[in-house]
């Protein structure tokens, strides 16, 4: 059997595992993330892959390849990645590093949510003549889109639906405070919100989570309610843009926030439903949820390495 290497690299927390063509996840493991200095974040990086070589006993020089999955903004033909709001890397060259660390030449780097797209792509049948969008809400809420086989990257960032502006509330004139689609709609927003509902109403706001909250809500509980159905209204008006702008055979949402409460995705529909026009009813057919749920970045990432070998 044949394998490749995904790196899932993030903010808190790096991924990596070894992936089968069938998608299997083998000998996985995760390290915390070094935000400190960018040597120190590569190391953490190197470290994680020398985990799972060690763990499996394969040799480097075995594997089809390594595929990285970075967050923000990277240069995939120069293999850079240019920037990260929550890592310590500029411009940093981490393809160039990390093929002269294990002298190999395969080494693939795209952004994180592209890597999770082709991943979901590729499970739900990689289907050429499609237009494929995938909505990542966690963290922070992107998108990616493959359109005939090919991602759309426009001039280089396409897909940050987060950054669009979904409604009025509580502008401040940045992006965090714009009302943008991630500063009302993410899971850090959510709790965020659910803790200014609290103290507005003279309540203990004390170890709230994004997880409580949407425990709350299907409680009915009234704080939680008025939030959650914010969020859902946000996340709605998100979609349609997606719908209205591209049409899509197929919109997979993902994501921790969906991915461990699937339950949200009939009330997004509910709202959507009221915001599409009868010719586009239709698209709420084409909603789905993540087959490949937390390891999709992962999976993603080792699939990239096995199409560019093919």
């Amino acid at each position: 059997m044949v394998y490749a290497l995904g790196v899932d690299i993030g903010g808190t927390k790096i991924a990596a595992a070894l992936i089968c063509e069938n998608g299997s996840v083998l000998f996985r493991n995760e390290l915390p993330s070094v935000t400190e200095d960018k040597e120190g974040m590569f190391r953490q990086v190197v470290r994680s892959i020398d985990q799972v070589l060690k763990t499996s006993g394969e040799s480097v020089h075995k594997l089809m390849g390594i595929g990285l999955g970075v967050p923000g903004k990277i240069n995939q033909e120069q293999g850079v990645a240019v920037l990260q709001n929550n890592l310590p890397w500029r411009n940093f060259p981490i393809v160039e590093r990390v093929k002269g660390y294990y002298s190999i030449d395969n080494v693939v780097l795209d952004n994180d949510v592209y890597m999770a797209a082709f991943g979901e792509w590729s499970q739900y049948g990689k289907e050429k003549n499609e237009t494929f969008v995938y909505l990542t809400i966690s963290t922070g809420i992107s998108c990616s889109i493959i359109h005939k086989g090919e991602f759309l990257r426009g001039a280089g960032f396409a897909g940050e639906l987060g950054l669009s502006v979904v409604t009025d509330e509580g502008l401040q004139g940045n992006y965090q405070n714009n009302g943008c689609l991630e500063a009302v709609a993410s899971g850090v927003a959510i709790k965020n919100r659910m803790i200014e509902k609290l103290k507005d109403a003279g309540k203990s706001a004390e170890s709230m989570s994004t997880k409580k909250v949407i425990e709350d809500y299907w409680s009915n509980d009234p704080y939680a309610v008025e939030v959650m159905n914010g969020v859902i209204r946000n996340l709605s008006r998100g979609v349609q843009s997606i719908i209205c702008l591209l049409d899509p055979h197929k919109v997979v949402l993902g994501g921790g926030v969906i991915s461990h409460n699937p339950g949200l995705m009939d009330p997004i529909k509910e709202e959507l439903q009221t915001l599409l026009i009868p010719e586009q009813m239709d698209a709420l057919d084409r909603l789905y949820l993540s087959q490949l749920k937390g390891d999709v970045g992962l999976i993603g990432a080792g699939y990239r390495v096995f199409d560019e070998v093919n």
